[in-house]
């Protein structure tokens, strides 16, 4: 029989084990993430897998330009060890989120390290003036970027999710945080990382081939707002939208004519609608002009699961091959 010294030593025991189970339990929880949109929180979950619990705050089918956040997101940031952001202005709302909701983990800017194109006032030049900036982080917490509740850019067009070379320096950073936030599950995310890149390149590939069969007159393109330049950078196009790299942005009369006599000049057989603007716009300068609507793109959110675009690949994807139909000389 177990002495009344051993049966004590026995109990401190088990009580130690049982005050130790939920802290053992607790490092097995996935990483709470927020990612402020849906490509990003997309990302998250292909690198993170089972290991993260993602909260994406602009959903699918949403503006992020004009989003305005609420309650719950406050709380969900709060409650977050992880928060990654796109960066370069983007999310103009997100300082006053972090602020209200006292957030205390980790921010992460996906778009550290690229080469970010340059935005000028006097326009938006697709040229890459940016890249003797390269190393720069490009940090989007400078305040003031936000005026009476309107969306500005900064000095670099946001949209670089558009290249999919950038792609990779997105999957990097993501990887890198979800690593130090969870050491033991470092392997598996850079395995996941392995196999995301590498999806990446091979898409890389299959869109420079679609591309490469368009004739040199047929690579102008027309959408609602400017949030192709990276896309037109990589694959050797040229794109034009009426408003300007936000949506919250209108277009003057002038700048309607402007692009009507453009069209025109060029030849433009088709423009381009998109999932988070109105397309009146765009289909009034269609029916003026003479061009048809070639199909609807996705600038900056994935479409519903169901839809074309529920992933970032799918998404690259389809707006690419919707491009190629809509520009391929008629057979």
């Amino acid at each position: 029989m177990l002495t009344r010294r051993a049966l004590l030593i026995t109990a401190s025991a088990l009580l130690a084990l049982s005050l130790a189970a939920p802290a053992i339990a607790q490092s097995d929880r996935p990483i709470p993430v927020v990612a402020t949109f849906s490509i990003l929180g997309d990302m998250v979950k292909r690198i993170g897998g089972e290991s993260v619990a993602v909260t994406t705050l602009v959903g699918p089918d949403g503006d992020t330009h004009v989003y305005q956040p609420t309650p719950a997101d406050a709380r969900a940031v709060s409650e977050a060890q992880i928060l990654v952001a796109n960066g370069l202005q983007f999310e103009g709302w997100l300082d006053r989120l972090v602020d209200a909701s006292d957030f205390r983990g980790v921010r992460v800017v996906t778009t550290k390290g690229i080469n970010p194109i340059a935005f000028e006032e006097a326009g938006h030049d697709e040229h890459a003036k940016g890249d003797d900036h390269k190393g720069h982080d490009h940090d989007e917490h400078a305040k003031g970027d936000d005026h009476e509740g309107h969306h500005h850019h900064g000095a670099f067009d946001p949209h670089a999710w558009q290249s999919l070379r950038h792609a990779t320096a997105y999957v990097d950073n993501i990887t890198a945080a979800l690593a130090k936030a969870d050491p033991g599950s470092a392997g598996v995310f850079y395995r996941n990382r392995e196999v995301y890149v590498a999806e990446i390149e091979a898409l890389d590939s299959e869109i420079r081939g679609i591309v490469d069969r368009l004739p040199a007159g047929s690579r102008t393109i027309v959408t609602s707002h400017d949030a192709f330049q990276y896309f037109g950078r990589e694959y050797g196009l040229e794109f034009v939208a009426p408003q300007g790299l936000s949506t919250e942005s209108e277009a003057s009369a002038k700048d309607v004519a402007r692009l009507v006599r453009f069209i025109r000049e060029r030849g433009i057989r088709a423009v381009f609608v998109e999932n988070i603007g109105d397309p009146r716009l765009l289909k009034s300068i269609a029916d003026e002009t003479g061009a048809v609507v070639g199909g609807r793109l996705y600038p900056g959110a994935l479409s519903a699961p169901d839809g074309p675009a529920a992933t970032y690949l799918d998404m690259m994807r389809y707006n690419a091959t919707t491009l190629a139909k809509a520009l391929a000389p008629a057979s």
